[in-house]
């Protein structure tokens, strides 16, 4: 549980330095950049490790239905996540919201909190959420000043649903890779 508990840290760490720290960030220059994305990979490497070597400590037992919700909101997770990904117009809801790939990974968390039940899922995927809403408030605060996006045309939603579809479809065959059935039984 150490790993998964040092992962969720370096993460947030690596997350929050520019927010709370802008000064020192911006001395970094782009080696700054480097030594993030170098925390962020050693962060999920640590995250995975943990999670996955972590004893099962059952909290509670979802019931079967939650993995119908489940699936459901990783939908919606990776369409309002990608709604903020395109440059220029976005789909809704990105160009209503201000932080869409933040929402979109609020719901991914969320929905995964819904299906697992053992205090190791309790502790990585309420521990992103967490970290989430504190990324929104801590981005709010530095940046208040925002600008909505145009609106996409019907090409943008097109594509916007091949791409969410796809994505959805290549995370259930990693899940079912890892042997992780993501359907009910």
């Amino acid at each position: 549980m150490s790993l998964l508990i040092a992962g969720l840290i370096l993460w947030t760490l690596a997350h929050y330095f520019k927010r709370l720290m802008p000064v020192q960030r911006a001395a970094l220059g782009n080696a700054g950049k480097a030594l993030v994305a170098v925390a962020l990979i050693g962060s999920v490497a640590l995250m995975v490790m943990g999670y996955r070597a972590a004893d099962v400590i059952p909290l509670w037992y979802p019931p079967s239905f939650m993995v119908h919700i489940n699936n459901t909101l990783m939908l919606l997770a990776f369409w309002v996540y990608g709604s903020g990904a395109a440059k220029g117009a976005k789909v809704w809801p990105g160009y209503k919201m201000r932080h869409p790939q933040l929402i979109g990974f609020k719901i991914w968390a969320l929905a995964h909190l819904l299906v697992n039940g053992d205090l190791a899922s309790v502790l990585l995927f309420g521990g992103l959420l967490g970290w989430a809403v504190g990324e929104v408030i801590l981005i709010n605060k530095s940046e208040p000043d925002w600008t909505p996006s145009e609106p996409a045309g019907a090409q943008g939603y097109i594509r916007h649903a091949i791409i969410s579809a796809v994505i959805f479809a290549v995370v259930v065959a990693v899940h079912i890779w890892l042997g992780v059935w993501p359907f009910p039984l």
